[in-house]
């Protein structure tokens, strides 16, 4: 992506525990954004939340799992974006608590790539 160029932000709510096959669905999610080529991702992991189940998760309450709310951020061109969040759908489909997508505009103003690392 250059300087100063419009962009599209996708976000993706989910649990830290959400499985897909047999690893994590943000793992998943974040290795076929790269795959695809797309210009970042990145997953943050909440302390507090909850989502339409009203299941307040906290890593302050004792659980067999650290159940914690994940955003995936993924950030490229609108075009890529929508293609890529065509790819996700049926993942996502197999989500079994729910999620939730959203896009937003974004204007990218400073974007330096760094050096290519041949890991991952």
């Amino acid at each position: 992506m250059e300087n100063k160029t419009t962009a599209s932000v996708l976000r993706i709510y989910l649990s830290s525990t959400d499985k897909y096959k047999d690893g994590l669905l943000y793992e998943h999610i974040v290795f076929k954004a790269k795959e695809e080529g797309l210009a970042g991702a990145t997953v943050i992991k909440g302390i507090l939340g909850y989502g339409a189940s009203s299941v307040i998760h906290s890593y302050k309450f004792w659980e067999v799992s650290e159940k914690l709310p994940v955003v995936i951020e993924i950030i490229d061109s609108d075009v890529n974006v929508e293609n890529f969040l065509e790819l996700l759908k049926p993942v996502l489909a197999s989500v079994q608590y729910g999620y939730l997508a959203v896009t937003q505009k974004a204007e990218t103003i400073i974007y330096k790539s760094g050096n290519k690392r041949n890991n991952q």
